[in-house]
Protein backbone atom coordinates (compact mmCIF):
# COMPACT_ATOMS: atom_id res chain seq x y z
CA UNK A 1 0.00 0.00 0.00
CA UNK A 2 1.36 2.94 -0.99
CA UNK A 3 1.98 6.28 1.83
CA UNK A 4 1.38 9.83 0.88
CA UNK A 5 3.35 12.57 2.78
CA UNK A 6 1.54 16.10 3.36
CA UNK A 7 3.44 18.66 3.13
CA UNK A 8 1.25 21.59 3.32
CA UNK A 9 0.88 21.65 7.13
CA UNK A 10 5.09 21.87 7.16
CA UNK A 11 5.01 24.72 4.57
CA UNK A 12 2.43 26.97 6.28
CA UNK A 13 4.88 27.16 9.56
CA UNK A 14 7.83 27.76 8.00
CA UNK A 15 5.78 30.31 6.20
CA UNK A 16 4.50 32.00 10.32
CA UNK A 17 7.78 31.37 11.46
CA UNK A 18 9.26 33.71 8.37
CA UNK A 19 6.48 35.93 8.95
CA UNK A 20 7.17 36.25 12.53
CA UNK A 21 10.56 36.92 12.07
CA UNK A 22 10.22 40.13 9.94
CA UNK A 23 7.77 41.50 12.31
CA UNK A 24 10.48 41.16 15.03
CA UNK A 25 13.18 42.46 12.78
CA UNK A 26 10.75 45.68 12.03
CA UNK A 27 10.08 46.43 15.86
CA UNK A 28 13.34 45.82 16.65
CA UNK A 29 14.73 48.49 13.79
CA UNK A 30 11.51 50.98 14.93
CA UNK A 31 12.41 50.72 18.69
CA UNK A 32 16.44 51.29 17.58
CA UNK A 33 14.91 54.29 15.77
CA UNK A 34 13.14 55.56 18.28
CA UNK A 35 15.68 55.18 20.90
CA UNK A 36 18.29 56.83 18.10
CA UNK A 37 16.10 60.04 18.22
CA UNK A 38 15.41 60.03 21.61
CA UNK A 39 19.17 60.06 22.08
CA UNK A 40 19.50 62.89 19.73
CA UNK A 41 17.19 65.25 21.50
CA UNK A 42 18.44 64.79 24.99
CA UNK A 43 21.61 67.12 26.17
CA UNK A 44 23.93 64.44 27.05
CA UNK A 45 26.51 62.02 25.55
CA UNK A 46 26.12 58.20 25.77
CA UNK A 47 28.93 58.08 28.47
CA UNK A 48 27.24 61.03 30.65
CA UNK A 49 23.71 59.17 30.80
CA UNK A 50 26.05 55.88 31.71
CA UNK A 51 27.38 57.82 34.40
CA UNK A 52 23.78 59.08 34.99
CA UNK A 53 22.42 55.34 35.55
CA UNK A 54 25.55 54.45 37.96
CA UNK A 55 25.00 57.62 39.81
CA UNK A 56 21.31 56.15 40.13
CA UNK A 57 22.04 53.08 41.07
CA UNK A 58 25.42 53.90 43.20
CA UNK A 59 21.95 56.19 45.01
CA UNK A 60 20.06 53.04 45.58
CA UNK A 61 22.37 50.94 46.77
CA UNK A 62 23.74 53.51 48.89
CA UNK A 63 20.28 54.55 50.34
CA UNK A 64 19.62 50.87 50.89
CA UNK A 65 23.28 50.22 52.99
CA UNK A 66 22.29 53.46 54.91
CA UNK A 67 18.95 52.01 55.86
CA UNK A 68 20.34 48.36 56.63
CA UNK A 69 23.17 49.53 59.36
CA UNK A 70 20.65 52.55 60.71
CA UNK A 71 17.82 49.16 61.66
CA UNK A 72 21.45 47.79 63.21
CA UNK A 73 22.78 50.77 64.69
CA UNK A 74 25.76 51.85 63.16
CA UNK A 75 25.42 54.79 61.10
CA UNK A 76 29.21 54.89 60.76
CA UNK A 77 29.31 51.59 58.63
CA UNK A 78 26.90 52.91 57.11
CA UNK A 79 29.09 55.76 55.88
CA UNK A 80 31.88 54.38 55.30
CA UNK A 81 29.90 51.82 53.47
CA UNK A 82 28.41 54.62 50.67
CA UNK A 83 32.09 56.04 51.02
CA UNK A 84 33.53 52.46 49.57
CA UNK A 85 31.05 52.56 46.77
CA UNK A 86 31.60 55.95 46.01
CA UNK A 87 35.42 55.29 45.53
CA UNK A 88 34.74 51.94 43.78
CA UNK A 89 32.37 54.17 41.15
CA UNK A 90 35.50 57.11 40.83
CA UNK A 91 34.46 59.46 42.81
CA UNK A 92 37.54 60.37 45.64
CA UNK A 93 40.21 63.07 44.67
CA UNK A 94 41.87 62.77 42.21
CA UNK A 95 42.69 66.96 41.74
CA UNK A 96 42.89 69.93 43.51
CA UNK A 97 41.85 73.23 41.38
CA UNK A 98 43.45 76.65 43.50
CA UNK A 99 41.86 80.38 41.99
CA UNK A 100 42.40 83.48 43.70
CA UNK A 101 46.44 83.08 44.55
CA UNK A 102 48.46 85.92 43.43
CA UNK A 103 51.57 87.10 45.88
CA UNK A 104 51.23 83.88 48.51
CA UNK A 105 53.20 80.54 47.37
CA UNK A 106 50.69 78.50 46.14
CA UNK A 107 52.18 75.32 46.80
CA UNK A 108 51.70 75.93 50.62
CA UNK A 109 47.82 75.97 49.41
CA UNK A 110 48.65 72.47 47.83
CA UNK A 111 50.59 71.10 50.98
CA UNK A 112 47.48 71.42 52.80
CA UNK A 113 44.78 69.99 50.52
CA UNK A 114 46.45 67.30 48.95
CA UNK A 115 46.09 65.59 52.08
CA UNK A 116 42.83 64.40 50.60
CA UNK A 117 44.09 62.97 47.68
CA UNK A 118 42.67 59.68 47.00
CA UNK A 119 40.04 60.10 49.88
CA UNK A 120 36.32 59.35 48.89
CA UNK A 121 34.76 62.22 48.09
CA UNK A 122 31.76 62.12 50.52
CA UNK A 123 35.04 61.33 53.54
CA UNK A 124 36.28 64.69 52.93
CA UNK A 125 35.47 67.70 55.53
CA UNK A 126 35.78 70.38 53.63
CA UNK A 127 35.45 72.55 56.42
CA UNK A 128 38.38 71.00 58.14
CA UNK A 129 40.28 71.41 55.12
CA UNK A 130 38.94 74.83 55.10
CA UNK A 131 40.42 75.86 58.48
CA UNK A 132 43.79 74.38 57.58
CA UNK A 133 43.89 76.97 54.73
CA UNK A 134 42.93 79.80 57.26
CA UNK A 135 45.96 78.97 58.89
CA UNK A 136 48.53 80.26 56.24
CA UNK A 137 49.22 83.39 56.73
CA UNK A 138 48.49 85.00 53.69
CA UNK A 139 44.66 83.51 53.51
CA UNK A 140 42.27 85.89 54.74
CA UNK A 141 39.17 84.02 53.53
CA UNK A 142 39.10 80.09 51.55
CA UNK A 143 36.47 78.46 49.78
CA UNK A 144 36.38 74.69 49.41
CA UNK A 145 33.80 72.76 47.26
CA UNK A 146 33.70 69.33 45.52
CA UNK A 147 33.78 69.06 41.88
CA UNK A 148 32.30 65.29 41.27
CA UNK A 149 33.82 62.75 39.98
CA UNK A 150 37.48 63.54 41.37
CA UNK A 151 37.83 66.99 41.79
CA UNK A 152 38.37 69.73 45.17
CA UNK A 153 38.12 73.57 44.10
CA UNK A 154 39.73 75.87 46.88
CA UNK A 155 39.17 79.42 46.03
CA UNK A 156 41.53 81.34 48.12
CA UNK A 157 41.29 85.33 49.13
CA UNK A 158 44.42 86.86 50.08
CA UNK A 159 45.35 89.10 52.53
CA UNK A 160 46.80 92.75 51.09
CA UNK A 161 50.14 94.02 51.72
CA UNK A 162 49.74 97.75 53.18
CA UNK A 163 53.08 98.33 55.50
CA UNK A 164 56.60 96.61 56.86
CA UNK A 165 56.74 95.83 60.39
CA UNK A 166 60.35 96.85 62.04
CA UNK A 167 61.39 94.25 64.55
CA UNK A 168 64.48 94.14 66.20
CA UNK A 169 66.18 91.20 64.15
CA UNK A 170 63.75 91.62 60.64
CA UNK A 171 61.86 93.51 59.16
CA UNK A 172 57.58 91.42 58.04
CA UNK A 173 55.41 92.41 55.70
CA UNK A 174 51.84 92.72 57.24
CA UNK A 175 47.93 93.65 56.24
CA UNK A 176 45.78 96.63 57.18
CA UNK A 177 45.01 95.09 60.27
CA UNK A 178 48.40 94.29 61.48
CA UNK A 179 48.68 90.31 60.23
CA UNK A 180 51.99 89.37 59.84
CA UNK A 181 52.48 87.80 56.12
CA UNK A 182 56.11 87.33 55.91
CA UNK A 183 59.89 88.23 55.95
CA UNK A 184 60.95 90.97 54.12
CA UNK A 185 64.00 92.39 53.30
CA UNK A 186 65.36 96.11 53.75
CA UNK A 187 65.43 96.81 49.52
CA UNK A 188 62.02 95.41 48.77
CA UNK A 189 60.63 97.05 51.56
CA UNK A 190 61.94 100.21 50.13
CA UNK A 191 59.36 103.04 49.63
CA UNK A 192 56.40 101.28 51.61
CA UNK A 193 55.51 102.77 55.04
CA UNK A 194 57.52 101.25 57.65
CA UNK A 195 55.73 100.82 61.55
CA UNK A 196 57.95 100.50 64.39
CA UNK A 197 57.73 100.45 67.95
CA UNK A 198 56.89 97.57 70.74
CA UNK A 199 52.83 97.28 70.69
CA UNK A 200 53.26 99.00 66.63
CA UNK A 201 51.41 95.94 65.20
CA UNK A 202 48.23 96.54 66.83
CA UNK A 203 47.88 100.18 66.27
CA UNK A 204 48.38 99.55 62.40
CA UNK A 205 44.58 100.20 61.32
CA UNK A 206 44.10 102.93 63.83
CA UNK A 207 47.50 104.56 62.11
CA UNK A 208 45.53 104.32 58.73
CA UNK A 209 42.54 106.40 60.12
CA UNK A 210 45.05 108.87 61.26
CA UNK A 211 46.57 109.53 58.10
CA UNK A 212 43.64 109.75 56.33
CA UNK A 213 42.95 112.74 58.71
CA UNK A 214 45.41 114.85 56.39
CA UNK A 215 45.38 113.07 52.86
CA UNK A 216 48.27 115.34 51.05
CA UNK A 217 51.04 114.49 54.15
CA UNK A 218 49.59 110.90 54.21
CA UNK A 219 51.99 109.58 50.93
CA UNK A 220 54.75 111.26 52.25
CA UNK A 221 55.66 109.83 55.70
CA UNK A 222 57.83 107.02 55.70
CA UNK A 223 57.64 106.01 58.97
CA UNK A 224 55.65 105.76 61.93
CA UNK A 225 57.08 104.95 65.32
CA UNK A 226 54.39 103.97 68.29
CA UNK A 227 56.38 105.50 71.37
CA UNK A 228 55.83 104.48 75.01
CA UNK A 229 52.65 102.39 73.73
CA UNK A 230 50.72 105.79 73.83
CA UNK A 231 51.55 108.43 70.78
CA UNK A 232 53.19 107.92 67.41
CA UNK A 233 56.39 109.98 66.24
CA UNK A 234 55.88 109.90 62.16
CA UNK A 235 59.20 110.37 60.00
CA UNK A 236 58.57 112.22 56.26
CA UNK A 237 60.27 111.27 53.25
CA UNK A 238 62.50 113.97 54.26
CA UNK A 239 64.04 112.38 56.87
CA UNK A 240 62.17 114.82 59.11
CA UNK A 241 60.13 113.89 62.31
CA UNK A 242 56.84 115.21 63.09
CA UNK A 243 55.68 114.63 67.19
CA UNK A 244 52.05 113.81 67.84
CA UNK A 245 50.36 113.75 71.06
CA UNK A 246 48.49 111.30 72.69
CA UNK A 247 45.41 110.39 72.24
CA UNK A 248 43.25 109.23 68.44
CA UNK A 249 41.66 112.98 68.33
CA UNK A 250 44.63 115.20 69.79
CA UNK A 251 47.17 113.52 66.97
CA UNK A 252 44.59 114.07 64.35
CA UNK A 253 43.83 117.62 65.22
CA UNK A 254 47.96 118.38 65.53
CA UNK A 255 48.59 116.22 61.97
CA UNK A 256 45.85 118.31 60.19
CA UNK A 257 47.02 121.56 61.95
CA UNK A 258 50.92 121.01 60.36
CA UNK A 259 49.45 120.05 57.09
CA UNK A 260 47.84 123.69 56.99
CA UNK A 261 51.08 125.30 58.32
CA UNK A 262 53.15 123.36 55.65
CA UNK A 263 50.96 124.43 52.97
CA UNK A 264 51.73 127.97 54.28
CA UNK A 265 55.22 127.49 55.16
CA UNK A 266 56.31 125.11 53.73
CA UNK A 267 57.85 123.27 56.87
CA UNK A 268 58.78 120.17 54.87
CA UNK A 269 61.87 120.14 53.12
CA UNK A 270 63.32 123.01 55.48
CA UNK A 271 65.89 123.46 58.08
CA UNK A 272 64.00 121.87 60.67
CA UNK A 273 64.59 118.35 62.00
CA UNK A 274 62.11 117.78 64.22
CA UNK A 275 58.44 119.38 64.96
CA UNK A 276 57.28 118.59 68.16
CA UNK A 277 53.44 119.61 68.42
CA UNK A 278 52.70 117.20 72.60
CA UNK A 279 51.98 120.82 73.93
CA UNK A 280 48.38 122.14 72.87
CA UNK A 281 48.47 124.63 70.38
CA UNK A 282 51.84 125.00 69.47
CA UNK A 283 54.82 123.75 67.95
CA UNK A 284 58.16 123.10 68.54
CA UNK A 285 60.97 123.11 65.89
CA UNK A 286 64.83 121.81 66.52
CA UNK A 287 67.07 122.86 64.10
CA UNK A 288 70.49 121.11 64.20
CA UNK A 289 73.32 123.82 65.75
CA UNK A 290 70.52 126.21 66.99
CA UNK A 291 68.64 126.31 70.14
CA UNK A 292 65.19 125.15 70.02
CA UNK A 293 62.12 127.46 68.36
CA UNK A 294 58.91 128.19 69.34
CA UNK A 295 56.22 129.18 66.86
CA UNK A 296 52.33 129.94 67.91
CA UNK A 297 49.99 128.22 66.19
CA UNK A 298 46.94 129.62 67.72
CA UNK A 299 43.41 127.65 67.64
CA UNK A 300 42.66 129.73 64.20
CA UNK A 301 45.60 128.41 62.37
Amino acid sequence: MATVKRKGQGVRRSAAAKSRASTARKAKAKTGSVMDSAMAILPFTEEQLHRIFLAIILGGAAALAWFVASLAGVPAMAQQQIALLASDAGFEVRRVKVSGVDRMNELKVYERVLGERDRPMPLVDLDSVRAELLELNWVKDARVSRQLPDTLVVDIVERTPHAVLKKPDRMVLIDPDGNELEPITAANAKGMLVVSGPGSRKQVAALSGLLDAAPALKPQVMEAEWVGNRRWNLTFNTDQVLALPQGTDKAATALVSFARLDGVNRLLGGKVATFDMRAPERIYMRIPGRSQQALDTGSGS
